[in-house]
C-alpha cells in the first residue's frame, strides 16, 4: 500500500514538469518571467554545489527548530494549567484569544525594534506563531477530558504529576500530536516570510535576494526547497506521532 501511494506521487508530481516543461516550451516565456525546469535544476546544481543552498536551509531549519521547540516547552505546559484550573482559564484566555488572531508578521517592526536583526527577531516570531495554537489547542484537549477520570484518579490518591502523567497527557496525546503537526506548517511559512524582512540569510531571504537580480530561476529553487522540507518535517512529525503513541501506551 506505502510502496502504491508512493508511486502515485511520483507520478503526480512528473505529471506535474512535464506540465511545466511543456508551458514553458510553448509558452514563449523569456527566463526573467518564468524558467524551464531544466534551467531551475542547473541554478539548484550550482546552488548546491558552491554551498549556497545549504547554508540558507540550515539558517532557517536552525530558526524554526529553536522557535518551535520553546513553544512547545512554554505552550503545553500552558495549556494543561488553563485546561485544569478553571480560575486560571478565566483570567488568562481573554488575553490569549485577543494576541491569537494577529498574524505573527504583524509582529515584524516590533520584534526588529527588540531584536535587532539577525536570528533573535525570526525565532520570536516561529514562536508566536507556534505558542498561541499549541495553548489553545491543549487547552481545548484537556477541557474535554472526560471528569470521572479524576474522581478515579482522587480515589487512588494520585499526586498532580501521577495525574498529569497517567490521565492528562494520554488523554490529549493525539490532539496535541495533530496540533504539533499542523503548528510546524505554520512555523515553516511564518519563517520564510520573517527572513525577507529581518534577517540575511535562510530560504526567505535567498527568495527576495534572487528576485532583486531577477533571478527567478533562483526564486523557483527556493520554493522548491520550501515545499520539499515542508514536506519532509510533515513526514518526520507524522513519524514521530506513530512512535510516541506506541512508546507511550507501552509504559503506561
Amino acid at each position: 500500500m506505502k510502496n502504491k501511494s508512493l508511486l502515485l506521487s511520483l507520478l503526480s508530481f512528473s505529471l506535474l514538469i512535464i506540465l511545466w516543461a511543456v508551458f514553458t516550451h510553448f509558452g514563449n516565456f523569456s527566463d526573467q518571467v518564468f524558467p524551464s525546469p531544466i534551467l531551475v535544476l542547473n541554478s539548484a546544481i550550482e546552488l548546491f554545489n558552491n554551498g549556497t543552498l545549504l547554508q540558507h536551509v540550515v539558517a532557517s531549519l536552525y530558526r524554526v527548530t529553536v522557535g518551535f521547540y520553546l513553544a512547545v516547552l512554554l505552550g503545553i505546559p500552558l495549556g494543561i494549567m488553563l485546561g485544569r484550573m478553571t480560575l486560571v482559564r478565566q483570567l488568562v484566555n481573554p488575553i490569549i484569544q485577543f494576541l491569537r488572531p494577529i498574524s505573527p508578521l504583524a509582529w515584524i517592526p516590533l520584534a526588529m525594534l527588540w531584536f535587532g536583526i539577525g536570528d533573535k527577531p525570526a525565532i520570536f516570531l516561529i514562536f508566536l506563531s507556534s505558542f498561541f495554537p499549541l495553548v489553545v489547542a491543549t487547552t481545548m484537549a484537556v477541557s474535554s477530558i472526560n471528569p470521572v477520570y479524576f474522581h478515579v484518579a482522587s480515589n487512588f490518591n494520585f499526586s498532580q504529576q501521577e495525574i498529569i502523567k497517567k490521565v492528562i497527557i494520554p488523554a490529549i496525546l493525539p490532539e496535541v500530536l495533530t496540533a504539533l503537526r499542523l503548528t510546524i506548517a505554520i512555523a515553516w511559512l511564518v519563517v520564510v516570510a520573517a527572513e525577507m524582512i529581518a534577517v540575511q540569510s535562510g530560504l526567505g531571504y535567498l527568495i527576495l535576494d534572487a528576485r532583486n537580480a531577477l533571478r527567478m530561476d533562483i526564486v523557483m529553487v527556493g520554493m522548491i526547497v520550501i515545499g520539499m522540507i515542508g514536506v519532509m518535517l510533515d513526514l518526520i512529525m507524522l513519524r514521530l506521532a506513530a512512535i510516541d503513541s506506541i512508546a507511550w501506551n507501552k509504559e503506561s
